[in-house]
């Protein structure tokens, strides 16, 4: 009998320690609710210019084809092709062009510029930032849906692009990677 509770009471601790070490290993890995308040200022930025480009870009996409969006956004400042931050990217003109259409059309960019979006209390814009603040904590962690693009265009849009790989179309966008950038996918 005694045996049995010795055994029993053995087993019992190795299944406790191989639950708490797998435990531990998966809370590393997956993904965790990050707060916009706690971030420090120079997130909070980028986060605003990463929900802004989901919000004028996205909002009325499915919550996947949004994600997508900030991929790309962030997918750019990973590449080393673009500019090196989110807002730097979200911003960014290559000979006059804007690289996201909403920055260079008048009515976005003075929305973005007075703040509006954050002053008011728009329930979307808040949803689109809290789903930016947890893929920009999570990028790492996160399965990329756009499968590693650096463009997308709409689909009732005829970009004359050369040398472009389809990589998936979520809702109204399609997404694609430069086949001279393909490298930068790891």
């Amino acid at each position: 009998m005694k045996r049995a509770i010795v055994l029993f009471t053995i087993s019992l601790i190795a299944l406790t320690i191989g639950f708490t070490a797998l435990s531990v290993t998966n809370i590393v890995t997956l993904p965790y609710r990050a707060y916009y308040h706690f971030m420090s200022t120079d997130a909070r930025t980028q986060i605003e210019c990463l929900a802004e480009n989901i919000y004028f870009e996205a909002k009325n996409e499915p919550e996947i084809g949004q994600v997508a969006v900030a991929f790309v956004t962030i997918n750019r400042v990973k590449s080393g092709y673009f500019e090196d931050d989110i807002c730097g990217v979200v911003k960014q003109k290559t000979r006059n062009v804007c690289q996201f259409s909403w920055w260079c059309e008048e009515k976005p960019k003075a929305i973005s510029t007075a703040k509006a979006l954050t002053n008011g209390s728009s329930l979307l814009y808040n949803d689109i930032r809290n789903l930016a603040v947890y893929v920009y904590a999570n990028y790492d962690k996160l399965e990329d849906p756009s499968k590693g693009a650096l463009f997308y265009h709409a689909d009732y849009v005829k970009p004359k692009w050369k040398n472009m790989e389809h990589l998936t179309t979520i809702g109204r966008h399609i997404f694609y990677i430069r086949k001279d950038m393909k490298n930068w996918i790891s």
